[in-house]
Parts: structure tokens; C-alpha cells; sequence
């Protein structure tokens, strides 16, 4: 197998996806005016570093939210005007923290929003409760967020600070449905770093996995960022396995993918499945012949029949928009993004008043929103402060026509059963 596509290493990753271009301090628009009739959002996530690909849609998603609610809008019929003041994390836990802080003293706003890994949201949320300043965010294993930052079930372990999105039980929810499409040995290796996200999946994923009938072959953690994974492939040739699930920085599956490649493993295996890694069509057309058939769990796609108050688009639409006004393939951290403006929207009507934040601290653990994910219901658990919400199956595929080398496609739908699939799930082959 040959591919003309250079190799993905992590300075062409990083260029990709905009680089150091995207880094940005504290930035706001006040074009919507200040005052007692403001509500003042801060957004943060990554733009750049190796978890910059998820922010690479902000720009054009802000925009277009700046451009929806210019207007102001009825809050309990008071009309405000919304401000949005971005922070780029760069990646970094610390300056995530600092940043926060920063602009809980600079600015004061009402609500912080923040997305993408524990890296980002644990330290983004921890400076909010520190703060006193209401917090949402998603994207990242709600075990990872919650136990990460010390919560205790059975109890309001913090009064500021909520998160919703997938958990283990998703995982396992996708990977039972999916994976049983196919004829395996249900032999399956993991790739699971030493980090938040790996340990919350090591704890709660595994055991499940072969509570379900998985045989599980894990050679330990590693560390984010290597460069070698010769002992977890060499682990998982040895067993004969015909799965194998990872949870790596982005930058970090090519670099396993390709020494798979070249040892005979990927070669042999029937799924690849991806989380946190391969969510995005840029790492697909990087890696070329090796993307096709690669899987990842969905968590936001054009095709799933929601809405987006704060865009004002459905999910088809804010897809298209976006390909239409960047030249680039719509991506997940779109829609998952507008879903955290769509609850801020909610969360301001429910507390009756957004500059209050008592108030918005005691609605948000009844917070009931429509989104662009779907319902996001607080009231429903699994603990307090944390929200679940679902995920697809997905396959990447070489597309057929268009213009994009790879498409995303919906292959399982355990979690969304109104969702409609749009190709079946098949092994992978290479050649």
C-alpha cells in the first residue's frame, strides 16, 4: 500500500489545524454594548497544541452566533444584548487555569463556557469554582471531569460548575452494538494513556468491556506524546486481536497508526476504533489509504435531526455554512460547541436573571436544554453536576463524490435510535 499524502507528523498536524495562528489572549466584542442589560459569556478552549484541532471551527462558530444574536434576546422580557469573550488555552492545563482567572477578574461574566478534554475543562472549571462564576462545559468522559476533580457521588460536590457529555456507559453502549456487527474473536487491545481521560476509561470501560464478554488486552498506560508504541503493538499482534480501541492526544494515533502499519498489525485487525483521536476529517486525509475504515464515536453531526437556538441552524445547515464560508469539512467540535451557547441561552431564562449568579448557580442543576447534541437534562444524573449525553457510531470511509477525500458516516445508532445510519459498518481492508 502507498500513499502520496505526506506523513503526519505532529508540525504538520499542528499546521493543519492552524498552529500557533489560532492562539489568542482574552478577546471580546462589546459591539452589543455593556451594562446591567449584558449577558457576558467567556468561552475557552484550545486553538492551538496538540488539542487544537477541536477549536479550529470557533472562529466561524462565534461569528455566527455574534451574527444570529445581534439582536439581543427576551429574557423573561427583558431584552439583553450578549457579549462573547474568547481565551485560547493552548493546550496548557496551567495557562488553561491562569486564563480563567484572568478573566474572572478582568471581566466578570456571567457564565464561562469550555469544551474539550479534561486538560482543558477540569482546570477551566476548577478556576471557576474557585471564582464563584457558573461554568458549563462538554466534551470530555463525564468520570474524567467529575472524579478527576475529586467529586463524591451523593452529594452537590460543587456549586458552580456543570458538565455534560458521554461517559463509559456510552462507550460501552457503542461498542457493544457496533462491534457485534461484525464476525471477531472479541479479543480486544487498548491504547490508553496515563492521563484523566485514560484513567476514568481504564477504571469504568474495562472491567465493563469484559463484564460483556470482551477479552481485554491492555499493556498499560503510556505517555502522552510518545514516539514509540512498539510494546502495546508487539502485545497486541502476540494476542491475536481483532479490536483495537484508543483514546490518544490527536497527534498521537498517526504516530501509532503507521507503526502498526509497518509491523503487519493493521493489517490484521477488523476495527480500529478511535476516541479523542479521529474525529476530524484533516487526520484522515493526513494519513491517506490508512484512514479508510477507521471508527470513532459521534457526538456531533450534521445529520443528527437537532437544532441550535444560538446559531439559528439546524445541524444540516451550520454543517453546510461552515464548509460554504471556510473551504473546509464541517467537524464535530461545531455543533458540540453551539450545543454549550444553545444551554447558556436556556440556563439564562431558567435563572430568570443571567446577571444574578446565585441564581444561575441554582438553576443549573435543573438545567433542561434543546441543543444542537440534543436534550441536555441535568435533572437526570448520573451525579450532580454532570449531564450525559449520547453518541453515534461512526466510520470514515473515502467519499464518493464531493469535495472532501473522506466522510464521516453514521454506521450505529445505539444511543440515538432516531437517528438514521447512512452506510453499513464493514471491516477494515487495506489495499
Amino acid at each position: 500500500m502507498t500513499s502520496h499524502t505526506p506523513p503526519l507528523t505532529r508540525r504538520r498536524f499542528t499546521g493543519l489545524m492552524g498552529g500557533a495562528a489560532l492562539a489568542a489572549p482574552l478577546i471580546g466584542t462589546r459591539a452589543f454594548g455593556q451594562g446591567s442589560n449584558v449577558y457576558k459569556i467567556g468561552y475557552i478552549g484550545p486553538r492551538s497544541g496538540p488539542l487544537g484541532i477541536f477549536g479550529a471551527a470557533d472562529t466561524y462558530l462565534i461569528d455566527t452566533i455574534r451574527a444570529n444574536l445581534a439582536g439581543g434576546v427576551d429574557v423573561n422580557g427583558t431584552q439583553m444584548q450578549v457579549e462573547i469573550i474568547t481565551a485560547d488555552t493552548q493546550s496548557d492545563p496551567v495557562r488553561a487555569s491562569q486564563i480563567t482567572r484572568d478573566m474572572i477578574n478582568s471581566e466578570n461574566p456571567d457564565l464561562i463556557l469550555t469544551h474539550s478534554a479534561p486538560e482543558t475543562v477540569n482546570p477551566v472549571s476548577d478556576a471557576c469554582e474557585a471564582g464563584a462564576t457558573p461554568c458549563l462545559s462538554t466534551v470530555a468522559p463525564w468520570e474524567a471531569y467529575y472524579f478527576g476533580r475529586g467529586g463524591r457521588p451523593g452529594e452537590q460536590t460543587f456549586k458552580w460548575t456543570f458538565h455534560y457529555s458521554f461517559g463509559s456507559g456510552n462507550f460501552l453502549n457503542l461498542y457493544n452494538g457496533q462491534w457485534s456487527l461484525l464476525d471477531t474473536n472479541r479479543k480486544v487491545g487498548t491504547l490508553i494513556p496515563s492521563d484523566a481521560d485514560g484513567n476514568a476509561i481504564r477504571a469504568g470501560l474495562l472491567p465493563a468491556l469484559e463484564q460483556s464478554g470482551w477479552e481485554v488486552i491492555d499493556p498499560g498506560p503510556y505517555e502522552n506524546m510518545s514516539q514509540d508504541f512498539t510494546t502495546h503493538i508487539n502485545a497486541f499482534r502476540d494476542a491475536g486481536v481483532d479490536i483495537v480501541v484508543c483514546f490518544p492526544f490527536p497527534p498521537d494515533f498517526p504516530v501509532f497508526w503507521r507503526q502498526a502499519a509497518q509491523r503487519g498489525l493493521a493489517q490484521r485487525l477488523k476495527i480500529m476504533q478511535m476516541a479523542k483521536a479521529g474525529l476530524f476529517a484533516a487526520e484522515m486525509e493526513a494519513l491517506g489509504d490508512l484512514g479508510h475504515g477507521l471508527c470513532t464515536g459521534v457526538y456531533w453531526h450534521p445529520a443528527f435531526p437537532f437544532n441550535s437556538v444560538a446559531t439559528g441552524l439546524s445541524n444540516a445547515e451550520l454543517g453546510a455554512g461552515y464548509e460554504a464560508a471556510t473551504g473546509r469539512q464541517w467537524a464535530q467540535a461545531l455543533g458540540a460547541s453551539a450545543s454549550l451557547f444553545d444551554a447558556a441561552l436556556a440556563l439564562a431564562t431558567q435563572a430568570g436573571d443571567p446577571k444574578d449568579k446565585e441564581a444561575m448557580a441554582a438553576a443549573l442543576p435543573m438545567l433542561r436544554a434543546e441543543t444542537a447534541v440534543g436534550t441536555v437534562d441535568f435533572n437526570t444524573g448520573p451525579v450532580a453536576n454532570c449531564a450525559v449525553s449520547g453518541l453515534a457510531g461512526g466510520q470514515w470511509n473515502k467519499a464518493s463524490d464531493g469535495p472532501w477525500q473522506f466522510q464521516l458516516d453514521l454506521v450505529s445508532n445505539a444511543d440515538f435510535p432516531q437517528i438514521e445510519l447512512t452506510a453499513d459498518f464493514r471491516p477494515l481492508a487495506f489495499g
